[in-house]
Parts: C-alpha cells; structure tokens; sequence
C-alpha cells in the first residue's frame, strides 16, 4: 500500500537513453530483477553515493569508474545487495560490468554496477551474465517504466517521473526512477536513483546540480533513521537535444533547467516516503523561525525519528504531548520552550509553550484521521526553516522486515 501514488507512470523517453530489464533469477521468480541502461557516447554523468562505512561492493566500483571515465552503462540488480562481500564482492561487480562492456563493445569502466537487496550473500554472477543478451536485445528509449519496476525490492508500485522545459528554443525532457521502501535516512541520495536529461551541461555543472538537489530532497527523507550500505543517485546528461553546453549555473539555461530538477527530486524524494515499507501516513514537518536550516533539520528529524510519534501517527492518536517531548530531547542548545508553537494542519495545539486556547482534542483528531498530515513546529529563536518528509510506524513494516529473509 502507498499513499498518494498511481501505478500507472507513462514516463517519458529521454534521446540518447535507452533501457531494459529482464528476469534473471536473481533472487526473486517471474519478476524482472536485472536493468541495463545504455548512454550515448559523451554522456555526461555525476554521482552521489552511501556515506555508510560498510558501502556496498558495486559502490565502491562505481565510484571509481565514475572518477575515471564517460560512463556508457549502467547495470542494475534487485535482491542482492553485494554488501558485506569483502573483495570476492567487488571482483563480482567488475566481472559484471566487464561482460556488459564487452557486448556493448566499451571498456569494463565505462560500465558502472549497482546492486540493493540482502547483505552478506554473494552475487549470483552467472545467473546476471547470462541474462545480459536478451536484455540488450530489448533495449528501448520508452522503456523506463520496466526499468522502474525491474530495480524495486520491498517496494509496492514503480516510482518515476518526467518533466519538460523550453532552453535556448528547444524542448528539454528530464525523466527519473527511484526505488526504496525501507532502510531509508539517506545521508546522501536514497537506495537507487537515476535521473536523465537530454540537455547538454558540462560536468562540473551537472555535479554541482545534482549535489544541491540530493540536498534539498533526498536528504530531507527518513522512514527508518536508517543509512542503506548501497545509496546511490545518479544524474546523466546526454546532450542530445542538440542545445549549446550549459557550463555556469549563472546561465538563464540553467536557471530553467535546476527549476524542472527541483520538479523532479522533489517528487522522486516524497514517492519513496509514499510508499515505506507499511506506511499508512505521509508526514510533512516544517520546523520554522530556527537560527539555522541545520538547527531546524535536527528539530525534523529528531520528530520524524521518535517511535512515540510514528506509532501516535499510525494509530491517528493526536497525542501531541509525544512531538513536544521529542522537540524538548532535540539538539537546540538553550531552546527557550516558552516560545515553541506546534500545529497538527491548521490546528494550535501548543502555543508559547502550553497548551493552545480553544483547542479541543477532536480538532486534532479530525487532522490526524487524514493520510496525509503536516505538523508545524515554530521556536521563535530566528528566522530560518527547513522541511522533512516522514511516514508512520505500523504493525507491517514489523512484519516486512521481521520476514524480509524467510
């Protein structure tokens, strides 16, 4: 079950991306399970990764592949995680990238891997190998919702979304997949994300973009407080719309092109919390008039983190003495709680410190019986916010990962 998403994700088709997915075995049946995107030659790539000290194999090989070379490819597997797998896992990943450049006729490292699943098992490379022909025989520009479908592991519905702008005459496309149910506070990215664009941007550009999108997106989420070992958000630019490199965010192209990314991660960001592992309730906490963003990110989290808070918000408790005790326990030094405000919607239920006048509990049962709920947090200590976006704590995500191995 997810909150607030369709299954149907008609995403566009990207010039000089093409996709495909294939069920390979492995780790699930009749289920595609293995994805090969295909660049353009002189695609531009930039990259965020785990900053989980035990990264996944295929992280540590995409990352110097990415260091070291243009990227042709990328190859994806779910169910496994190649986590944990010491050096025989990282000899895996590059077996893996060495048979699709060979048949794409590019070198091993212009072939980056990325693998989410269990931890601690060794890649089935044979069963991915052997898969790697009839997936290139499907490769398609439109493919994008298989390739969607072929990356998910406890996930309900294909997350993806496309967006279009106008640069210099020409129409931009930006389309892009994620996949992450559980095991989400991302410190980075979240599990596996790509996002193309046919723009031309040079790469430093590109990096810097995608740098201040994880930022103010996929760094705002958390379902669990958990960092995966295999993070990683990927942002390509193929250049194929035929429009003039940007290469300065101080160009109006750029300027155009960061609002319809902005568009995109955003929305990528909030359908991983949409569809957490169990989540009866999306959450949105605005932490307001802090004395920095960071200050009122701590606030967030340290709210979104609280089983007190996530369990009331399952069971559509308003029992907003849990987000005020969890505001108290925050990392705000010198918090003066004689000017804290807390709102459930639109609804005052702690002013100055004490409990709103007027507010009577069914307000706040009426705002919390909806799936989707904003609480409102104000210090009163500056003139600085932030925003984070949450789900609650049910009997199911207890059981999802009670019987994630069995």
């Amino acid at each position: 079950m997810s909150v607030g998403l369709e299954t149907s994700l008609k995403l566009l088709p990207v010039k000089g991306v093409r996709l495909a997915s294939v069920a390979a075995g492995v780790r699930y049946t009749d289920r595609p399970d293995v994805v090969v995107i295909e660049l353009a030659d002189q695609t531009r790539a930039a990259g965020v990764f785990t900053r989980n000290r035990f990264c996944a194999a295929p992280v540590i090989v995409s990352k110097e592949h990415l260091a070291a070379n243009s990227i042709r490819a990328c190859l994806v597997n779910a169910g496994n995680a190649n986590a944990g797998t010491g050096e025989q896992g990282i000899a895996d990943a590059r077996a893996c990238c060495m048979a699709l450049a060979q048949r794409l006729g590019c070198e091993t490292d212009n072939v980056l891997p990325f693998s989410t699943g269990i931890i601690g098992e060794r890649l089935p490379v044979k069963r991915i190998t052997e898969s790697l022909d009839e997936c290139i025989g499907n490769l398609k520009e439109d493919a994008w919702d298989a390739a969607a479908t072929g990356i998910m592991t406890t996930d309900t519905v294909p997350k993806g979304i496309s967006r279009q702008c106008v640069i210099q005459g020409k129409t931009i496309t930006i389309t892009g997949i994620v996949k992450g149910s559980g095991m989400i506070r991302p410190n980075m990215a979240t599990l596996l994300s790509y996002i193309a664009t046919d723009a031309r941007v040079s790469q430093p550009v590109l990096q810097e973009l995608l740098n201040e999108m994880v930022s103010c997106s996929f760094n705002r989420t958390t379902v669990d407080g958990d960092t995966s070992t295999n993070d990683s958000c990927l942002l390509f630019a193929t250049g194929a719309s035929g429009i003039d490199e940007i290469k300065d965010i101080k160009e109006h192209g750029y300027v155009i092109l960061r609002q319809a990314m902005l568009d995109v991660f955003l929305w990528l960001a909030q359908a991983i919390v949409r569809d957490a592992e169990g989540v009866t309730k999306f959450i949105t906490i605005n932490v307001q008039d802090s004395t920095s963003t960071a200050e009122a990110l701590e606030v967030a989290f340290t709210v979104a983190h609280s089983p007190l808070v996530k369990t009331a918000l399952f069971a559509s408790d308003p029992n907003w003495g849990r987000i005020l005790a969890a505001v108290g326990r925050a990392p705000v030094p010198d918090l003066d709680v004689g000017k804290v405000s807390i709102l459930l919607g639109d609804v005052c239920v702690l002013r100055d410190g004490a409990l709103a006048a007027g507010y009577q509990e069914q307000q706040g049962q009426a705002v919390m019986d909806e799936d989707e709920i904003t609480i409102t947090i104000t210090l009163g200590r500056g003139t600085e916010q932030a925003t984070v976006w949450t789900s609650d704590l049910s009997y199911d995500y207890i059981k999802i990962n009670a019987e994630y191995r069995s």
